[in-house]
């Protein structure tokens, strides 16, 4: 093996020590380079005499190595082809021996190579598969199925396609006649061994399994084998939906086989409702009374919870058509549903309370509408506000009479409340609760603001209330908040602050998310409900004490636990705009730096430091003119040592915020210390991490005009286009590659430019030969016309490199990228762009004036079409922030995420021209005499008599 194994094995553990992962995984990532990595890290997977630690370790390792090299953008294989073949040859096998975790991971990295490679580039998969199943040991069977399902789960997703419809035809061929056999083996094994619980643990899982297969075989179209053999399927889960056996009676706090095989059988019989209801309509009734069933048999314990939202989900899905949603519409079956169902799902359970009381964050996470966890009370109200619906009056009637038995009740008893304010929660809201206004529609039947008033006000400002009470009305006024009008809410936001003084986790947290959520409210007119006037009296009170909430813990951990008050924060100061400065802007730095400097050691939540970087450009948005305050020199220090320490994590929000100061920054010069990092950003090593690209290449296009002296007599200009053509290379940096040459092109003259100009050229030629996309064209379009309108470059300098290039190349590529591509420009600033270039065209170039006639005619036919078809005006960017949902994944090493507070613009490079019409017009006027008439004769002799007669005023 070409790499060390020990050390390797080494490093892998010293990446679990929060105190040196960092160097480890920098030294990991130097051994990565050497040849057969991959299979070194195979190799300790397999190794059964390594720390499970060590194996888990490289299984994570390998699965992220082959996410990022298995194939470049191209589809192309970036590896040896003998280390690919090794890796296709061993690792099915060590997926089957290998302990779950494990298992898990490899049948993700299989997952990403199938991707690319399955089926065509990996056509002996299936049969290989097909081969490894076992008659006699569930465990052999078992791996086979899960690599299987790591493969076959790809398609749930995706898009209909003939290259997915032949890739689903090519496994069905192969593998189902096997998997119908393997059903009947499963079953025959389960009924053989009812009192062997290994057995029927394993076979029940086999099953469990197929039944999965079964739902990713169906995903995108019903296989003839599986049409052939539907009958035979539904038996198998009708049995199985309704199996016992006393061997899973026991008191375990996780699902059984059992558990998930029925969980499985329900999320099948969800697709099959909504995907083949012509097919499966016969079936139907039969398994809505199965679920019925089996949600009357389980009990309120946490193993039943993903079954119990698995069969809701199947209720639903049969509530979704028509012709069954009538089984619901009876009174009397609605109120079974209600009490039987609906109510023991939605009440609190005590692991519920042992919840909000020991894990409030976890409890907060689990509970937020919008929350992308599965929880039994939010799939009872997705059932119910199915079947609202339909039967809109009914089910409001027959729930009313529940909410008011509670209601009654808890007057003494608290949870009897909480039942009652859920059940309202649900039948009130229409449609889905969104993340920016919260429910926009509600039941006709109900009254939101006078329920608030007589049963729930009160909690919202009482002290004896329980905290859970408090929660409740807190949520209320969170979920219901473009319900109430600005009156309403200046009554009620006082004491909805008061409620972040609680000491109770999940109360002040509540109120800091719907405190948030109002600040971001605005009205039909698009303005804040409470702008920054009505906030600027209280606001710095409220800063302190959402940092002091923050900063109770100083462990990293706890600082970065809570992103909830993070992101009250961070509206805060949005809303404050320039307000800030009032607000001690000192102050909320100091803070701001030091939960920088405590969470930098061990970045743990992503959603937490998004905000708090959101809320830093905040500040430097709206108060970096501000003479008083020095945003540069207090932000440098924390992220200088963010960058020495390599923390990556924060890499690409410190150099937004770095770009952000730059472009707001009005002298010429680089400020302060930012000299230093124009090095820094021209190392290549930088550029690596795909998340750095977008914001390193914004930073290099801001310091570039600012340092433009020191660029040439240093001699970076060269490093500088390497980059450029680094990123262009590359289908998702290349919108980026633009941003750095267009600022090169603002910045430089022609003699900087000139010798590199050819090379830059053929460059972007090159890349618009291999099939660009929409928004490359308008990029390149773009860059012509910058280069174009600029003073001492010009038309005629871009068709002299492009001619060094290749004689006439410039036809073609004028022809079919430039004129058709300007046309369809949306945004404004390009427009203007575009006026400028083909008006400077039309003036100034020699070329076009007598080498390209025609051309020249083209130009002002093109150029009279943008004066006449102006577009809409752009909107220009909001304050929002990304919901709960958006921030999931945010590994840098993978994607990007911008800060909406450091977003900038289009940027207008001639903003001195407001009228562009207007000076077009002078400028052909000019020119004209200039010219002693020849731009008149051209057009007399170039253009269409329709546009003669639009541009004779121009000329008058």
């Amino acid at each position: 093996m070409a790499t060390n194994l020990p050390q390797i094995a080494q490093l892998l553990n010293l990446t679990l020590d929060a105190k040196q992962h960092r160097k480890a995984e920098a030294e990991l990532k130097i051994l990565s380079e050497q040849p057969n990595y991959s299979l070194s890290l195979l190799t300790l997977v397999h190794d059964a005499t390594q720390p499970t630690q060590t194996r888990l370790a490289a299984a994570l390792a390998f699965k992220n190595f082959i996410r990022h090299n298995w194939v470049n953008e191209d589809g192309s294989h970036k590896l040896a082809a003998n280390e690919i073949e090794t890796i296709k040859k061993e690792i099915v096998g060590m997926m089957i021996e290998a302990p779950n975790q494990i298992q898990a991971q490899l049948g993700e990295a299989i997952s990403t190579i199938a991707d690319s490679d399955f089926w065509e580039r990996w056509d002996t998969l299936t049969q290989d598969l097909v081969s490894r199943l076992s008659n006699t040991s569930f465990k052999q069977t078992n791996g086979v199925l899960e690599v299987a399902h790591s493969i076959f789960g790809r398609w749930r997703p995706l898009f209909s396609s003939n290259d997915l419809n032949r890739e689903v035809l090519h496994v069905v061929g192969v593998f189902g006649e096997p998997f119908i056999q393997m059903l009947s083996i499963a079953d025959q094994q389960i009924g053989a061994n009812t009192s062997n619980e290994a057995e029927l643990k394993g076979w029940l899982t086999t099953m469990s399994l197929l039944v999965k297969i079964f739902y990713d075989l169906s995903c995108q179209d019903l296989p003839p084998v599986i049409e052939t053999h539907l009958q035979y399927i539904t038996e198998l889960l009708h049995k199985y939906l309704n199996y016992t056996n006393p061997i899973f009676d026991g008191e375990e706090d996780d699902p059984t086989p059992l558990e998930n095989l029925k969980s499985d059988i329900c999320e099948v019989l969800q697709l099959y409702t909504n995907k083949y209801d012509d097919d499966f309509n016969p079936y139907v009734q039969k398994f809505t009374q199965d679920v019925w069933n089996v949600l009357s048999s389980v009990g309120p314990e946490k193993r039943y919870d993903i079954l119990t939202c698995q069969a809701l989900k199947f209720l639903t899905a049969v509530a979704s058509v028509t012709r069954h949603a009538q089984i619901f519409s009876d009174e009397g079956t609605l109120g079974t549903i209600v009490e039987k169902v609906i109510i023991p799902n939605v009440s609190l359970r005590e692991s519920d309370i042992e919840m909000f009381e020991d894990e409030p964050i976890e409890f907060i996470r689990h509970d937020l509408e919008g929350s992308d966890t599965d929880s039994r009370r939010r799939a009872s109200t997705d059932f119910l506000q199915k079947l609202l619906g339909n039967f809109e009056m009914l089910v409001t009637q027959v729930v009313f009479k529940y909410i008011n038995h509670f209601l009654e009740q808890g007057k003494n008893d608290w949870k009897a409340k909480d039942t009652a304010v859920y059940l309202f929660l649900a039948i009130a809201a229409k449609g889905a609760v969104t993340a920016s206004h919260g429910v926009k529609t509600v039941n006709s039947y109900v009254n939101v603001v006078e329920f608030f008033e007589q049963h729930i006000a009160g909690d919202l400002v009482g002290e004896k209330a329980h905290p859970i009470a408090k929660v409740d009305a807190i949520k209320y006024l969170y979920n219901f908040r473009s319900q109430l009008n600005k009156t309403q809410w200046d009554i009620a936001m006082q004491p909805l602050i008061q409620n972040l003084g609680s000491s109770n986790y999940v109360v002040y947290t509540y109120a800091a998310i719907a405190v948030e959520r109002v600040l971001y409210l605005t009205d039909d007119a698009g303005k804040h409900i409470f702008p920054r006037a009505d906030i600027q009296p209280y606001a710095k009170d409220l800063l302190e004490h959402l940092f002091t909430l923050i900063e109770k813990d100083p462990s990293s951990a706890k600082l970065q636990e809570n992103e909830f008050l993070m992101r009250c924060i961070m509206r805060v100061l949005i809303v404050l705009k320039e307000g800030a400065a009032e607000c001690g802007i000192d102050n909320i730095l100091t803070h701001l730096n030091g939960i920088t400097n405590v969470i930098k050691q061990n970045p743990s939540n992503p959603r937490f430091y998004y905000y708090h970087f959101e809320a830093i450009g905040a500040l430097v948005r709206y108060c970096s003119s501000m003479p008083q305050v020095n945003l540069i020199g207090r932000l440098w220090e924390p992220f200088a040592l963010i960058l020495t320490e390599d923390v990556s994590e924060f890499i690409p929000f410190v150099f937004q915020i770095f770009s952000l100061l730059l472009e707001l920054n009005p002298t010429a010069q680089v400020p302060g210390d930012f000299k230093a990092l124009l090095d820094l950003v021209l190392t290549p090593t930088l550029w690596d991490t795909r998340g750095n690209a977008p914001p390193l290449s914004r930073f290099l296009a801001a310091i570039i005009p600012k340092a433009a002296q020191e660029i040439v007599a240093e001699n970076k200009l060269e490093a500088v286009l390497l980059i450029f053509q680094r990123l262009l290379a590359g289908k998702k940096t290349e919108q980026n590659a633009f941003d750095i040459i267009e600022s090169v092109i603002s910045t430089f003259s022609a003699e900087v430019l000139e010798p590199f100009f050819t090379n830059l050229l053929g460059l972007v030629f090159d890349r618009v030969q291999k099939h660009p996309s929409d928004s490359h064209k308008a990029r390149v379009a773009r860059f012509y016309h910058l280069v174009s309108a600029k003073p001492g470059l010009g038309t005629d300098f871009f068709i002299k490199h492009a001619d060094a290039i290749q004689a006439n190349v410039f036809t073609p590529f004028y022809l079919t990228i430039i004129l058709p591509t300007t046309a369809l420009f949306a945004k404004p600033v390009d427009r203007k762009l575009a006026c400028v270039s083909y008006t400077k065209t039309l003036c100034e170039s020699q070329a076009f004036a007598t080498r390209y006639a025609k051309g020249w005619g083209f130009t002002c036919t093109n150029l009279l079409d943008l004066l006449k078809n102006p577009p809409k005006v752009a909107q220009g960017f909001g304050d929002e922030i990304l919901n709960e949902n958006d921030v999931d994944d945010i590994g840098f090493g993978i994607g990007f995420t911008p800060l909406n507070t450091c977003k900038r613009g289009p940027r207008d490079d001639f903003t001195e021209i407001t009228d562009i019409e207007k000076w077009v017009a002078q400028y052909l006027k000019e020119a004209n005499q200039k010219t002693n008439g020849q731009i008149a004769q051209f057009i007399q002799t170039r253009v269409s008599p329709d546009a003669q007669q639009f541009l004779a005023p121009y000329l008058a």
